[in-house]
């Protein structure tokens, strides 16, 4: 851990997991510009990363309001912060998220954490979230020749329609996860579900484990369709509830949704994202929302047929000339 100072905003730097103290005032940072911003700056991923022991996760630039600036010593409360998730393996990038309290925007707090990013001189090449597509990120990332290169839109179903019956192909069945048995085989399917989509099919069996321990975790939504004849998993739903948070009613949320090779081209997707929802409607979520790569049209397609509108969109931004990923 080290302090050092940038544009006058005292910056402290922590590689790996940051203390109990400073995580607290992580959480009330974020929750702070969540409800201003109506969106979660940092990622799921991050705040799992956040957690871990592992120090070579991530990198935490943290930067702290007090009497004097330019002093550490006078720090009191926690102005800005931004994480940088480093490469996992099979990845080139490290990802950067970065967020201002509400109550210190557009007074250079941003501009101190990039400045002082910029003397890790150690850091793989980054890309960052704007989660919302902030007007002010979009201002910082072009200050730092950074340009937009990936669209994730944040799809919503305000009120669950009459849903189509759930068709699967012949010899096909859907249960639910069994915690402790069956996160081998669906991080096998994950793997190959997603294997041109690193950032999600590269799920280790400690990322499952952790979200597995998260309040949220419910084995029940977690759907699996197998084979009948050997149990083979060929797909799966992971549905999610988001509890209710402040001025923000609850939501469910199509979480994710793979489909093994030898699955694909046989309706399964659409019949195992049916299942989640209804799944979700009997639960009592009246709204489901879901994450989706804005060019990816079949699925954006599917989506719009059951009824989904786009609802916000998250950008990547990354050097300009780059592409996303």
């Amino acid at each position: 851990m080290s302090a050092q100072t940038s544009a006058e905003w005292p910056v402290l730097s922590i590689k790996g997991s940051p203390d109990p103290e400073v995580l607290g005032d992580i959480r009330a940072l974020t929750d702070a510009a969540a409800e201003a911003d109506g969106n979660p700056p940092l990622s799921e991923q991050t705040w799992v990363n956040l957690k871990s022991v592992d120090p070579d996760n991530l990198l935490v630039l943290a930067s702290y309001a007090g009497e004097e600036r330019s002093d550490p010593s006078t720090a009191t409360s926690l102005a800005g912060v931004a994480v940088v998730n480093l490469p996992a393996h099979g990845e080139s990038n490290g990802v950067l998220e970065l967020v201002v309290h509400p109550t210190y925007r557009n007074q250079g707090v941003g501009t101190g954490l990039v400045t002082a990013l910029q003397e890790h001189t150690e850091l793989p090449a980054l890309k960052a979230w704007s989660h919302g597509d902030h007007e002010g990120a979009a201002k910082l990332a072009g200050r730092f020749g950074f340009a937009p290169v990936r669209e994730l839109w944040r799809m919503r179903l305000t009120h669950v329609p009459q849903l189509p019956d759930v068709v699967l192909p012949d010899g096909v069945s859907i249960r639910a996860f069994v915690p402790g048995q069956d996160e081998q085989a669906w991080l096998a399917a994950n793997a190959a579900a997603f294997a041109h989509h690193p950032e999600q099919g590269s799920a280790t069996l400690a990322d499952l484990q952790a979200r597995m321990a998260e309040d949220w975790f419910d084995p029940t939504g977690f759907l699996l369709a197998v084979r009948n004849n050997d149990g083979a998993l060929l797909g799966f739903h992971w549905t999610k509830v988001h509890p209710r948070t402040g001025t923000h009613p609850s939501i469910g949320e199509v979480y994710v949704v793979g489909v093994t090779p030898e699955a694909q081209g046989t309706g399964l997707g659409k019949a195992l994202t049916i299942a989640g929802m209804k799944h979700l409607h009997e639960q009592g979520q009246q709204a489901i929302m879901l994450y989706v790569d804005a060019d990816n049209k079949a699925a954006v397609a599917l989506y719009r047929k059951l009824g989904f509108t786009r609802w916000d969109t998250d950008v990547m931004y990354g050097p300009a000339g780059t592409e996303g990923s």
